[in-house]
């Protein structure tokens, strides 16, 4: 994690409260605690971790919202990509129920789409769905398609595009990361194409 924040623009200038590398475990903890606030989670995080990641020790303190968020920001999108691409790579082993059919690893493009926050940004790059002509909904709304091992429902390359990007469009782009020994499912929409590679 250290080699992927030092080739980014987060890395810090001065000590802080909350190092990159924290904010990323926080940003990955935080789905384990989905329910829970960002400060919950992270003093759970923090619970857990051992002295060597906060040298302060016993003497720490969880941060203010506002601290968390800024370190968020701080961090954006890309390192959290990055380490995405870097780390995740199908699982599933001969064993591994409903992962292989003749030899061949099932993997599955899906794709659906949800509303993000209302704010200018990303209305700006998701866009807003029309609802009766001359209106628009009230939130803006993303695409997002993912390609799953079967097996484990592990999900190994994904993108998020705006909703009028068609599924179809970003799934042919995720055919980048099906390769020799997978056999590749669908939805019909996309046609009626089912790729084996053995």
């Amino acid at each position: 994690m250290a080699s992927l924040t030092a080739n980014t623009q987060s890395e810090e200038e001065r000590k802080r409260s909350l190092p990159t590398q924290l904010v990323v475990s926080l940003v990955i903890a935080m789905s384990l605690w989905s329910k829970d606030s960002m400060r919950d989670v992270l003093k759970n995080l923090i619970d857990g971790l051992s002295q060597a990641w906060i040298k302060v020790g016993k003497y720490w303190r969880v941060p203010c919202k506002s601290a968390i968020t800024q370190a968020r920001q701080r961090l954006g999108a890309r390192v959290m990509s990055q380490l995405f691409h870097q780390l995740i790579r199908p699982m599933a082993t001969q064993e591994t129920l409903g992962a292989f059919l003749n030899g061949l690893r099932i993997v599955v493009i899906d794709g659906t789409c949800f509303d993000v926050p209302d704010s200018d940004e990303n209305a700006r790059v998701f866009g807003r769905p029309g609802s009766r002509p001359g209106t628009v909904a009230a939130f803006p709304k993303v695409r997002l398609v993912i390609l799953i091992e079967a097996g484990t429902h592990l999900i190994f390359d994904a993108l998020m595009c705006p909703y009028r990007i068609g599924e179809r469009v970003r799934a042919l782009k995720l055919l980048r990361s099906v390769t020799a020994g997978m056999l590749l499912m669908w939805d019909r929409g996309n046609g009626t194409k089912i790729s084996a590679n053995p």
